[in-house]
């Protein structure tokens, strides 16, 4: 199903482009990249976001056969379109070295199990639990935000071998996590790119 692109948007990518080069990354990168700064109009996301194309590949093929989303919060997952996510926050509660954030992964993991693709952007104590699972996920898009743990929570992420879609600074957020996922989503699959 071919998505309706508005004007405005349009426009946007358009200009987006004339202030920024994406045209050396790879596909899935580029969607990413694109998707990410047009989400945030920070062009300094083309120069730290870390991923990679084969890595991205697989996800989008599992993502587009089914594969479940899990997000960290409500505002992840009301940023996802065209598909239904999982977020357990609503239902996680704190414990002694446990956030809410952290439980709402554990969660997560007990309905989804192994093989879903994890979107985080706001707490990077769900991100850090994420990586204590043995989740196998499809991907990571780890990019949660703030001055605490953050930046710290992503260099775990890329350390731990992962599929992941990361970034180097503190810098981060719901939108940009959830326009990493979009941008997968809204990337055709082979079968459409013939049509």
């Amino acid at each position: 199903m071919n998505r309706v692109v508005h004007p405005i948007e349009q426009e946007s990518f358009r200009r987006l482009r004339a202030r920024l080069d994406t045209s050396h990354f790879p596909p899935l990168t580029r969607a990413v990249v694109e998707r990410v700064v047009h989400s945030s109009a920070d062009l300094d996301y083309a120069d730290e976001l870390v991923m990679d194309e084969a890595e991205l590949a697989k996800a989008h093929v599992a993502l587009h056969a089914g594969a479940p989303v899990v997000a960290d919060v409500e505002m992840v997952a009301a940023g996802i379109t065209r598909r239904a996510t999982v977020c357990r926050l609503k239902d996680a509660q704190a414990g002694p070295g446990l956030t809410r954030s952290a439980h709402a992964m554990r969660l997560a993991y007990e309905e989804v199990g192994p093989g879903a693709l994890w979107v985080i952007g706001c707490a990077p104590t769900a991100l850090e639990e994420l990586l204590t699972l043995d989740a196998s996920p499809a991907l990571v898009i780890g990019l949660p935000v703030g001055f605490v743990g953050a930046a710290e929570s992503k260099a775990a992420l890329r350390e731990s071998g992962l599929p992941a879609v990361s970034n180097v600074s503190e810098k981060g957020g719901s939108a940009v996590a959830a326009a990493a996922l979009n941008a997968l989503l809204y990337h055709p699959t082979s079968s459409e790119e013939t049509l």
